[in-house]
Parts: structure tokens; sequence; C-alpha cells
């Protein structure tokens, strides 16, 4: 089961509809408003709300153990970054290094427990 603890949460304002990505990780646009990163991006946290519609409050998870969506298998203590979709993925050469996985997921759309700590790139 996935859980979190002790997490640092900002607020940030949203770019656009986030309503389906709660807990996908999140990056600062070019205005400083927050949106779904990209593949390999660096992020600036966890979305924690589903905000629907742009200039709408995003509660982002910055650090400490938060709860994040799979974008495929990940086993318990691999390196994670995001996919195209926001998702966590094992992080690859190039991408960067958001945390560390704290369960395995079996596949795509899973919840579950990382602890979020960015630390350069894969």
């Amino acid at each position: 089961m996935a859980t979190y603890q002790n997490q640092e949460v900002i607020t940030l304002v949203s770019a656009g509809d986030l309503s389906a990505n709660q807990f996908h990780f999140l990056t600062v646009d070019n205005t400083g408003k927050v949106a779904v990163s990209g593949n390999g991006d660096n992020s600036v946290g966890v979305l924690l709300n589903d905000p629907n519609g742009a200039d709408q409050a995003a509660q982002v998870a910055i650090s400490g153990k938060t709860r994040v969506e799979a974008g495929g298998g990940l086993t318990a203590g691999a390196l994670v970054a995001s996919n195209a979709s926001g998702q966590a993925v094992v992080a690859t050469a190039s991408d960067s290094i958001l945390g560390v996985a704290i369960d395995a997921a079996g596949g795509a759309g899973e919840i579950i427990s990382i602890v979020f700590n960015p630390r350069g790139y894969a």
C-alpha cells in the first residue's frame, strides 16, 4: 500500500487542467506555472490534488515520502524518473533522477511510494 510521510508541500499555480494527473511529476513552465513533466525532465515535485483548470491551486510535494503513479513495472529501490506523461519509470541515461521507489509496481497506473529527492542525471 502506497503511503506518504514527512512531505514538504507547497502551493503553486496550475498552467492548465491537471485533474487527470494527481500523483504525477510536475515541472515549472516558462510562465512560472506547473505542468505535467515530460520524459526525463527535471521536476519540481509531485501533484497531490487535482486542479481542474488553469490558474488553480496545485498542492505539490517537493520532498519526503510521497505517492506517485507508476508508468510501468518498477522494483523497490529503483531510481525513478518521469516518463512523457509525468509517471514514475526507471531512470535511464540522461534522465533527471527524481527519487527512489519504496514500493514495487507491477505495471502502469499503480500508485506507489517514493522518496522524492532529485539528485542529478542518470
